[in-house]
């Protein structure tokens, strides 16, 4: 049928393949949650409208184009909009069409912003993760785990300044990149939006000779120093010439209530076609509040309470690898590694999730279980996974700037159950998981069976996609210019970031350093080879056999399990217990 013809075309041009037939699989032809949302896009294009869940539910062609047809999970949130008019000189209560404020609140915003009511183009209430980052950052006195520096050199200060005007040109563009957060005399915090917001270079001309990239890492040190998040933009621009170097240093930190992993590749897309004189090809801006009347209007908080409730509810211990509890930490005891995985091992890793009509990202997530099964002495796991946040986000979330990426739990059993078997129930759960993605990490956390408080899990996982940029454009437009660094940081102990680039995986690791996170690293190099293996091998293998320890970590658990003493009159405990009581009848058994 027709439906199923044009589907068929749209996948064959995001899988890049040269045709698909009835009964081939999403998965088993190379596609993932990235590619999904470019189906999704391309589909909305042409009339079509679908729920994603659809999509890894019923991954053949033909059972995906009749799930089509039928409108199944066809669910669109009509977005409101927005009232305030241009030039408004006092905004009202009834302009305000995503959350509710009184004239006295009103005010008081009013009163925070530069330029008053006439810079505010509009005010809406925080998505779910930006809740939670807000919390972090109001909790800490000093510093901020979600403030991310990025350090460039320029071979010019002309270079420079035309950087910032293109990235002042994407701030113009974006209304997510202008926009402050309040809190103060309000009854929920909101995020608004400035008409009007600049990056401002701040020079730094009398830095002392000796290392000026050192020293301007110092001057934004996320452990130290914060952002401002009730100006916009939320992003400060330091600059010192580096003369020993010839070179001019620009130091970029941001924060992750407005900025995630995609948003800083799209405005990297952005700057490029900018800087290549195509500013008039970029695409029209999608507005935030689109994504937020998505995350608030979406699902109710029952339907997310039910899906969690039944997930989380018996779960009554937290998961916390080697005890590690504190996930309230501003990120300074944390170090990091990376481990890029050979090519041999990403080719199979590849092959067995095709192969089984998975995504990649389920494998992933059962290794780190694991991992995590290993490290905590249990074979039923927590753990928090960032979800891409933009498969409900409705029209343009492929391209829209923001924080859309949310933190929620994900639950998997391990024990007896057999490594395909495990693949399979990690990936529907995970299918599951996404038609959720918009709920808070608070709602589900007070879904399980823990004590107010106490946390469900200290461990995350992070699996992103890196998106493939024109690499001709991209080198023209970054001529004269180098990224010297960036520093991500959460406030979890334990968290593991995998990026997809494409053919190749690389693990990030950022972990307590009583741990180590090199150590990490090798565990889940150690599972993911385990896993390919008996999915090759032994499907029905018991997931729980698999070995996570190192080379060397084996052989010194041999080691101390030889005993080479030898004791004649050696007797079991009980034995000796016995004996004891037998010699002393009157002594005390037990003190304490």
């Amino acid at each position: 049928g027709e439906v199923e013809e044009a589907l068929a075309a749209i996948w064959a041009e995001v899988l890049g393949v040269e045709r698909v037939g009835r009964h081939d699989n999403f998965f088993e032809l190379g596609g993932h949650s990235l590619l999904a949302l470019s189906v999704l896009e391309r589909m909305r294009a042409r009339g079509l409208a679908v729920q994603v869940r659809t999509l890894f539910r019923q991954p053949e062609l033909a059972a995906f184009a009749r799930a089509v047809m039928h409108g199944q999970d066809r669910h669109d949130v009509a977005v409101p909009p927005n009232l305030i008019p241009v030039d408004c000189a006092a905004i009202e209560p009834g302009m305000l069409t995503l959350l509710e404020l009184d004239a006295l609140e009103i005010g008081r915003i009013e009163a925070a912003v530069p330029g008053g009511a006439k810079n505010i183009q509009d005010i809406y209430p925080l998505a779910p993760l930006q809740e939670g980052i807000l919390f972090h950052h109001m909790l800490e006195q000093q510093g901020d785990a979600y403030v991310t520096p990025c350090l460039l050199s320029f071979d010019s200060r002309e270079r420079l300044e035309r950087f910032i005007a293109s990235f002042n040109r994407v701030i113009e563009r974006h209304d997510i990149l202008r926009t402050a957060v309040l809190w103060e005399g309000l009854k929920e915090p909101v995020q608004l939006v400035y008409r009007h917001a600049m990056l401002q270079t701040e020079w730094r001309e009398g830095v002392a000779a000796g290392d000026v990239a050192e020293r301007l890492n110092e001057l934004v040190d996320p452990r130290r120093h914060r952002i401002d998040v009730r100006q916009a933009p939320m992003i400060r621009a330091v600059a010192a010439q580096d003369a020993a170097q010839g070179r001019w240093l620009l130091q970029l930190p941001s924060h992750h209530l407005v900025l995630d992993h995609t948003t800083l590749e799209l405005i990297v897309q952005e700057i490029v076609q900018i800087q290549q004189g195509q500013e008039a090809a970029l695409p029209e801006p999608v507005p935030f509040r689109r994504f937020v009347a998505q995350a608030r209007l979406g699902m109710s908080a029952a339907e997310h309470e039910a899906f969690f409730t039944r997930m989380l509810g018996d779960v009554d211990e937290p998961t916390t690898p080697f005890g590690l509890l504190d996930v309230q930490g501003d990120g300074s005891e944390v170090e990091e590694a990376r481990l890029a995985l050979e090519d041999g091992l990403c080719a199979e890793i590849r092959y067995q999730s095709k192969r089984h009509g998975v995504s990649a990202a389920s494998l992933f997530h059962l290794a780190w279980a694991l991992v995590l099964a290993r490290t905590t002495g249990k074979a039923d796991v927590v753990f928090g996974t960032v979800l891409f946040g933009r498969m409900q986000g409705g029209e343009g979330a492929e391209r829209a700037l923001g924080m859309f990426i949310n933190t929620l739990p994900i639950r998997i059993k391990l024990g007896s159950r057999g490594v395909l078997q495990s693949l399979r129930e990690v990936h529907a759960g995970l299918t599951g998981l996404m038609h959720h993605e918009h709920a808070s990490l608070s709602l589900a956390q007070r879904c399980s069976g823990l004590p107010g408080g106490t946390p469900l899990f200290s461990a995350l996982l992070n699996y992103r996609h890196s998106v493939a940029q024109d690499a001709d454009a991209t080198v023209r437009a970054w001529e004269g210019i180098k990224v010297l660094g960036g520093e991500e940081r959460t406030n979890y102990p334990v968290d593991m970031s995998v990026d997809d680039l494409g053919q190749g995986f690389e693990l990030v690791g950022q972990v307590h350093r009583s741990v180590g996170a090199q150590r990490q690293c090798e565990y889940m190099q150690a599972a993911l080879v385990g896993i390919v293996e008996g999915l090759s091998n032994h499907p029905q293998r018991a997931v729980g056999e698999v070995e996570v320890l190192t080379h060397s970590e084996q052989q010194q658990l041999r080691g101390w399990g030889v005993n080479a003493h030898r004791y004649p009159d050696a007797e079991p405990v009980h034995r000796l217990i016995e004996r004891r009581v037998r010699d002393y009848p009157h002594a005390s058994a037990l003190l304490f």
